[in-house]
């Protein structure tokens, strides 16, 4: 009876082990395809960033002029009001 427990013992850890070793190599597939995919990812960002970089300077300059512009529009706006004609009658076309 004791060798036949001995031998059922044996062969449960050996079942455990090879079980633990195919989840391992599960795992260890699903982490290189990961990795592979995180490496693509990183590559696409590195292009974005790559491209992208002469943008900075230009916002920077478009910025600087809006604010220019931002800066005159209450001047032209002035201006608007003085040259337009006084409105006639009450203010509505066609009444």
């Amino acid at each position: 009876m004791i060798p036949l427990l001995i031998t059922l013992t044996v062969i449960e850890v050996l079942a455990l082990v090879i079980t633990l070793a195919v989840y391992l190599v599960a795992i260890t597939r699903t982490l290189r395809r990961t990795s592979k995919s995180l490496a693509k990812v990183s590559f696409g960002v590195r292009a974005i960033e790559t491209q992208c970089t002469p943008i900075g300077p230009s916002v920077v300059k478009i910025n600087g002029q809006l604010e220019t512009i931002a800066g005159a529009l209450a001047g032209v706006a002035e201006l608007a009001n003085t040259a337009a004609p006084p409105p006639a009658g009450d203010g509505y076309a066609g009444g």
